[in-house]
């Protein structure tokens, strides 16, 4: 088959488009405070987004962004390296190494090249790449596209990485590739036991802590959490979720990052991060940091959905961050819950494979108020009554 012909076969979006039920790509003409409007008018409280802070359209965050773009233009049109450096990045650097408590962060251009960047910056031909079976697809493609021979241990299962840097050779690069909180499965690693585990094969652990930076340790993320930010070489940052804009950063050492800065291909080869979303995640961590309610509210309303969900006899995830996942029995249930969900005026995410087992992910921000969660609530009693009664009832 050629690399045309098996498009032209692929039908899995038009059969979910036919049946009514395809529950990607759908339109907001609205989004803000934790509800967002679906074009015909109805409005969903918005149980599907990674704005934990609820910063992506808070207005001092949109005028950061609106006045970054009059002085300094739409976009860099051109690389860091050459012509595409702006004070915005530097100065933005330095506030993420202070905030987090690092030397020094590398600033990218979105979170996946963030990822690409730290692991085929550093590793080769040669080197081993060990990471967690549930780690975000950018860590995957960025360990394939390393050239690093890779190995992938079982989830949060640290005798398992064990047993594979046992095998490896003695003198062997090697990098332990983990989520600092799992994106579906909304659950923290382990990192007491990985940084031990790295420590005593000598393995450079990374840490992608898109979904904690922001949220967990007054926004310091999952390595401050626990308490083990200086035992963590390497720390990636997505802005596109508790920052309200979108790109990325790398934190670690001084020589680590003056190596990416000068090595790095998705950094060197791409145009520089917008002056908007510069200054759309600066001020978003200035926010932060004069308002720590945010990331203490986020929480707690998570927490609440998550006992209030179980209670209504939904099987769900553990775990101490935004996300809380709702087990579903197979990909028409994940669909036809989504589908009701909205009906009931509620928006969450339908996990289909291969992103993970089917499942829908709902996701809690600092600024839904009770009347949101109330109303949430309601449509999750609705949608295990009319769908979900005899999957729960038989397990």
């Amino acid at each position: 088959m050629s690399v045309i012909e098996k498009c032209r076969v692929y039908s899995r979006s038009r059969e979910l488009k036919r049946s009514g039920l395809y529950p990607y790509y759908l339109n907001f003409s609205e989004r803000d405070r934790g509800v967002a409007r679906l074009p015909d008018g109805r409005e969903v409280v918005m149980c599907g987004s990674n704005d934990y802070l609820g910063l992506s359209t808070d207005p001092r965050v949109c005028g950061a962004a609106a006045e970054a773009s009059r002085r300094y233009g739409a976009g860099c049109t051109g690389s860091r390296l050459l012509n595409g450096n702006l004070d915005l990045h530097d100065h933005l650097e330095k506030e993420l190494a202070e905030f987090f408590g690092k030397p020094a962060a590398l600033l990218l251009t979105t979170g996946y090249q963030t990822n690409l960047a730290a692991v085929t910056g550093l590793c080769g031909p040669g080197d081993h790449v060990l990471i967690d079976k549930r780690a975000h697809a950018s860590l995957v493609d960025a360990a394939r596209l390393s050239r690093a021979r890779v190995q992938w241990f079982a989830h949060n299962d640290t005798q398992d990485l064990t047993r594979k840097l046992d095998q490896l050779p003695e003198n062997a690069g090697r990098m332990v590739v983990v989520d600092g909180v799992y994106s579906m499965e909304g659950d923290l690693c382990p990192l007491p036991e990985l940084v031990r585990v790295c420590r005593e094969y000598e393995a450079t652990l990374l840490v992608d802590d898109a979904h904690g930076a922001g949220v967990l340790a007054e926004g310091r993320g999952t390595c401050a959490h626990y308490g083990l930010m200086a035992e963590v070489p390497l720390v990636t940052l997505a802005f596109s979720k508790a920052f309200g804009s979108t790109g990325g950063a790398i934190l670690g050492d001084e020589d680590v990052i003056e190596y990416l800065r000068h090595n790095a291909r998705s950094l060197l080869f791409s145009a520089s991060l917008s002056p908007a979303n510069t200054a759309a995640a600066s001020e978003s961590l200035r926010i932060l940091q004069e308002e720590p309610w945010r990331s203490e509210a986020v929480i707690s309303k998570a927490d609440f959905m998550r006992r209030e969900l179980a209670s209504l006899g939904y099987s769900i995830g553990a775990g101490r961050a935004p996300i809380v996942p709702i087990d579903t029995v197979d990909e028409k249930h994940t669909l036809m819950a989504w589908d009701l969900l909205i009906e009931q005026g509620v928006y969450v995410n339908a996990v289909l494979p291969p992103a993970a087992s089917p499942r829908l992910r709902s996701s809690y921000i600092s600024v839904h108020t009770d009347e949101h969660l109330a109303r949430a609530l309601e449509g999750f009693a609705a949608v295990r009554d009319q769908v979900l009664n005899d999957f729960f009832n038989s397990n």
